[in-house]
């Protein structure tokens, strides 16, 4: 058995093993274990020359291996974590497009015309400025409130889903996957 292989099994548990058949599964034979066949050491900690051989002639494999896995609980603390990096990342994207936009519409001109327009329409001796609303500090300020009112957003929604399919995974047997080896 090669180490990429090797699979860690507990010191009692019963020996998984067999040849690769046609279909690409193995045959599994289950029982214990001889005393010999047992590794004494981790693979990754073995030199290269205490590493067993490869078997030879071993049999090919006639097409690719499929691995049916169920995802059966998702731990919600990781997915609390996970959700509060990525609605991060998320916020600094807000503030940074929400900045990009401001320059490229004041680049533009757009502010300074809609700004002559509000004073035309208000009158002709009218002090009205559109940046005092909508300046780039005012915009930076939304736009990060906004984000991080979105952090507790998604962290709290996507922690309630982990809950959620841990409960509904546990009525149904979970997700199941197929994993395929091409």
């Amino acid at each position: 058995m090669s180490p990429s292989e090797q699979v860690y099994q507990p010191a009692g548990a019963p020996r998984v093993g067999g040849a690769p058949t046609s279909a690409g599964r193995q045959e599994r034979t289950a029982g214990p274990a001889p005393a010999a066949a047992m590794p004494q050491a981790r693979p990754d900690m073995m030199s290269s020359a205490a590493r067993p051989a490869p078997p030879t002639g071993a049999v090919p494999v006639a097409g690719p291996r499929t691995v049916r896995l169920t995802l059966a609980r998702v731990d919600p603390w990781s997915v609390l974590k996970l959700s509060f990096l990525l609605s991060v990342a998320l916020g600094i994207g807000l503030v940074t497009g929400a900045i990009v936009l401001w320059s490229v519409i004041d680049s533009m001109g757009v502010l300074d015309s809609v700004n002559k327009v509000l004073r035309d329409i208000d009158g002709s001796n009218s002090t009205f400025s559109l940046y005092d609303y909508v300046g780039l500090g005012r915009v930076i300020s939304l736009s990060t409130f906004i984000g991080v009112i979105n952090v507790v957003i998604i962290m709290a929604l996507s922690t309630l889903g982990a809950f959620l399919y841990n409960i509904a995974s546990s009525l149904v047997g979970g997700l199941h996957v197929t994993l395929s080896d091409d």
